[in-house]
């Protein structure tokens, strides 16, 4: 999937002009990508529509229009575009109270590390968490994780023929999550990874 550059970006009076459509495809596009693990999990599955609403987003509410700056917007946000064979998601854990938040993340050290996909009878696929900056410190996990899956073409090839997804989590402090990928979502997410050769 082709990173952004700059050029591929809307200026600020542009994007004034475009966003509310913009928003409207993109929040329509997040359906088919984001999932809710039991309760107060939830992933947001990245690709390059997603990142350069983020990255819009983020130039307009700091009215960053400067070549600089935005370049460093890029090189931030680009790393969460796949890369063909992988997946990339923003984890979040979500809880609206803020005093019952700081007891659940001191509960939920380390539970990026315990999502994973399954696809059909190959090994769980764990992610590599946080690549950016470590997210947690021995008190508590952070409430926003970045996750990278990466398969093996092996593994493509069996999404591809259309065998059993599933998603799981299994920490000691979570709920025991292991349910298929809804459809719509495996789907959508076929799309991130380059197609597998047709047979000879």
């Amino acid at each position: 999937m082709e990173k952004l550059n700059r050029q591929q970006l809307w200026s600020l009076e542009d994007y004034a002009q475009f966003r509310p459509a913009f928003r409207s495809d993109v929040m329509a596009h997040k359906k088919n990508r984001q999932l809710t693990l039991a309760e107060h999990l939830r992933l947001l599955f990245e690709d390059r529509k997603t990142i350069q609403y983020q990255i819009q987003e983020m130039l307009r509410i700091e009215r960053i229009f400067e070549a600089k700056a935005i370049n460093e917007e890029l090189e931030a946000y680009n790393p969460l575009i796949p890369d063909g064979c992988n997946l990339k998601a923003t984890m979040l854990i979500e809880y609206e109270d803020v005093e019952d938040r700081k007891v659940q993340l001191a509960k939920l050290l380390d539970i990026e590390k315990s999502v994973y996909i399954k696809v059909g009878d190959f090994d769980n696929v764990y992610p590599i968490c946080n690549e950016d900056l470590d997210r947690q410190t021995e008190e508590k996990t952070s409430s926003v994780h970045f996750l990278r899956f990466e398969f093996t073409k092996e593994m493509i090839s069996a999404w591809y023929r259309g065998e059993s997804v599933v998603i799981g989590v299994e920490h000691r402090n979570f709920p025991k999550v292991h349910q298929p990928l809804p459809e719509h979502i495996k789907s959508a997410l076929q799309a991130d990874f380059d197609p597998p050769p047709l047979p000879h």
